[in-house]
């Protein structure tokens, strides 16, 4: 039997304060947020998982793909000493990643990093 680990979820905090996932899911209709909140807390309980509902990235950056009812949201993700921090989130519109999406995953990551 596997071993799954329960994550502390913790929303990326930009030095202003602001919490970009939080305020992208709050923007979405309340079906969808709910969609997506229950595939972090499955993620959340048990981590770790793979596809069809988390694709790693590449090292140390995940996504969380949900199926909403007539569009697809990402939500990309760092796991830190059992913390999942949720970077960076999008409603994806095309078959490859958008490389602007990536790239802002990719720097919140970075700033994380460099504060711990």
């Amino acid at each position: 039997m596997k071993d799954h680990l329960r994550l502390q979820v913790v929303f990326y905090r930009t030095d202003s304060g602001r919490e970009p996932v939080r305020e992208w899911l709050r923007s979405l209709p309340r079906a969808e947020e709910k969609v997506i909140g229950e595939d972090i807390k499955t993620v959340q309980f048990g981590w770790p998982l793979g596809m069809p509902l988390v694709r790693k990235i590449e090292t140390g950056l995940w996504e969380i793909r949900s199926d909403l009812d007539n569009r697809i949201a990402r939500v990309l993700f760092t796991v830190h000493q059992n913390v999942m921090v949720l970077l960076h989130g999008f409603i994806k519109k095309s078959q490859k990643m958008p490389p602007t999406d990536l790239s802002l995953a990719r720097k919140r990551l970075s700033t994380l990093r460099r504060n711990q």
